[in-house]
């Protein structure tokens, strides 16, 4: 299916890995010239070049914490105004109220809670004044499926959640989309570091990770792929009609019993 995305600008945020890579290429796939962002300029370089190799696309790299405002100013002088906007830089810790104390709860939140949001601010404006523009926000099913044992996760993800129908309700009257991708268990670095630790503390031996899944819809997680490909979608014409809602990549778990926290 041709997407209408060759020559348009694309800044991903959290691109040197996981999901955020796995955008970057499905944009560069696409024809999209980017702008990746994350904190290691060693990792960002490194994701570029492979990129370049691939797609033949002019990628540009930002070593940035966007946990600090500074950077946001920053970093939009440096890019301009581009079409689409990703945000999904950040992780939030698992632990329940009285593990997470105010300082780290602080910490992650300023990064993956208010950095969308703060980012949003900065490039809506220019999107409204050009009159065209999206920004997809990568949130997390902790939002719905609500977890006391990641409650950081589950408040902050609820909150973008919030955030992305609230501004997307109105925005097409200003010619921009937002949209929320949320994501289930997928099979990142973090979780299968995460896998493997319990598979060792529950089941003593940290290779039999995969076990731990087979709660999941089809006894495993998403791929990085699977949720890259559908915020590519939703980022271009093909999806010109939808703004302001959530979309839920999970297998239909939220919807079943049991439990497992990302």
């Amino acid at each position: 299916m041709e997407l209408g995305l060759i020559g348009r600008t694309a800044l991903v945020t959290g691109a040197s890995k996981g999901i955020g890579l796995a955008v970057a290429q499905g944009l560069a796939a696409e024809g999209c010239r980017l702008h990746l962002v994350a904190r290691s300029q060693q990792a960002l370089e490194h994701a570029a070049v492979a990129i370049r190799k691939e797609h033949a696309v002019d990628v540009q790299v930002h070593a940035l914490d966007l946990s600090r405002s500074e950077s946001i100013a920053t970093l939009q002088t440096a890019t301009a105004t581009p079409d689409i906007v990703v945000n999904n830089a950040g992780a939030i810790p698992a632990g329940d109220l009285l593990q997470i104390a105010e300082p780290r709860w602080r910490e992650a939140w300023d990064l993956k809670v208010f950095g969308y949001i703060n980012l949003s601010r900065a490039y809506y404006a220019a999107m409204q004044e050009r009159g065209r523009g999206v920004i997809v926000n990568v949130t997390g099913l902790a939002a719905d499926r609500l977890d006391y044992r990641y409650i950081a996760g589950s408040a902050g993800n609820a909150a973008l959640n919030a955030f992305t129908r609230t501004l997307g309700s109105y925005s097409l009257e200003h010619g921009v989309r937002v949209l929320a991708v949320s994501p289930g268990a997928v099979e990142t670095e973090r979780l299968v570091t995460l896998m493997r630790a319990r598979a060792a503390d529950q089941l003593g031996d940290a290779e039999r990770w995969r076990e731990l899944l087979e709660g999941l819809p089809m006894r495993r997680a998403a791929t990085v792929k699977e949720v890259a490909d559908v915020v590519v979608f939703v980022a271009s014409d093909r999806a010109a009609y939808m703004s302001g809602t959530v979309i839920t990549i999970d297998g239909g778990h939220a919807a079943r019993g049991g439990s497992f926290t990302r």
